[in-house]
């Protein structure tokens, strides 16, 4: 992914340094904070300070977005397992979910 450029010796191995530690340390901890791999190549390969936070700026959005999605999906299953239907499609609630996705008609939003 070109994320890290090792030195190597004569015969070609690679030869990882404590920069290349820390930098697989930043590429670990960018990715477990939801940053994809191009994302994370954008920002180490920024050398200006406006354009990481331009890139920073719009990867938190992306994450509030999916943290929005993960939370209303949770709140979906929550509701099924505490609802008294035997068939949770018999729901009021999941039924206007359902109605809210689909639109009137039972057509899907465009």
């Amino acid at each position: 992914m070109g994320l890290l450029t090792p030195a190597r010796d004569a015969v070609g191995r690679r030869r990882y340094g404590t920069a290349d530690v820390t930098r697989v340390a930043v590429i670990l901890r960018a990715k477990e904070a939801g940053l994809s791999l191009d994302a994370i190549r954008s920002l180490t390969a920024a050398g200006d300070p406006v354009k990481r936070q331009d890139i920073l700026r719009a990867e938190a959005e992306a994450l509030r977005s999916r943290i929005a999605a993960a939370q209303a999906s949770l709140g979906l299953v929550e509701c099924a397992l505490r609802c008294a239907h035997e068939d949770v499609t018999e729901c009021a609630h999941f039924q206007q979910v359902v109605a809210d996705r689909t639109g009137p008609h039972g057509a899907a939003p465009a």
